[in-house]
């Protein structure tokens, strides 16, 4: 019963939140031309000259936060998936699927995990879905965390093994909608991987923790957020181009 409303969830979930652009062909499209809108007055987020975008997710999700000692809440690390809106850049409606993703999403019962989600999609592999997005040990330094966006386990790079990317942060940017509620875009660079060179993180609804927390009292806890990932670069081979 419990994987039964799973499985209604994800497809509600997927249907109201994503599926608005499932009516023309929604993986896989050339974004290369692709120009991402960035506030005009910022110069914390540089999209890199002479490299052209090669995939856009959209992403539902979770931030996880702890409490510090200085009672507010610090970040440590996020799980999300992404579904591929490549071709669905230049519709009138693209700017607008963070939000409907979001409002799908936060009227999920809490009871569904991300992960919940993330296995049911799994196992259903809708070429839609893109990439899982997680936090792993720092591969320089081995302690601290570092994000990653892994291609490897579904769509068209499954089984490609150098099809993810290990990032460090370069830019961040707090959100021009509402900072106070929605968390950070950022722009971070490639570690290790070969999906990609840069990604950033864009159009974010939601993720921010409340201000304040009391240290040693205060659960963990995870806040749903949505955004779009872009991603520049990268030279991992598609494991459908000898096909």
């Amino acid at each position: 019963m419990v994987a039964l409303g799973l499985s209604h969830a994800t497809r509600a979930l997927f249907a109201s939140g994503a599926s608005s652009f499932l009516g023309t062909p929604s993986a896989g499209c050339d974004i290369s031309s692709y120009i991402p809108s960035l506030p005009s007055n910022q110069t914390q987020l540089v999209i890199p000259p002479a490299v052209s975008p090669s995939h856009i997710g959209l992403a539902f999700g979770v931030q996880n936060y702890t409490c510090s000692s200085s009672n507010t809440f610090t970040n440590v690390g996020a799980v999300a998936e992404l579904f591929d809106v490549s071709c669905v850049v230049n519709e009138s409606f693209f700017q607008s699927l963070p939000n409907m993703l979001y409002n799908a999403w936060t009227s999920l019962d809490d009871g569904f995990t991300i992960l919940d989600i993330i296995d049911i999609l799994h196992f259903a592999n809708p070429p839609e879905v893109l990439a899982q997005h997680y936090f792993v040990p720092n591969p320089v330094t081995g302690s601290g965390l570092s994000p990653k966006w892994d291609f490897t386990s579904s769509g068209f790079f499954e089984g490609v093994s150098n099809a993810f990317v290990i990032a460090k942060a370069n830019g961040t940017l707090p959100s021009p909608d509402n900072s106070t509620l929605d968390i950070t875009w950022l722009e971070v660079t490639r570690v290790e991987g070969d999906i990609a060179s840069t990604v950033f993180r864009l159009n974010t609804i939601g993720g921010q923790p409340p201000s304040t927390c009391s240290y040693g009292q205060s659960q963990n806890i995870s806040v749903k957020y949505t955004s779009n990932y872009l991603f520049y670069g990268g030279n991992a081979t598609n494991a459908t181009a000898n096909n």
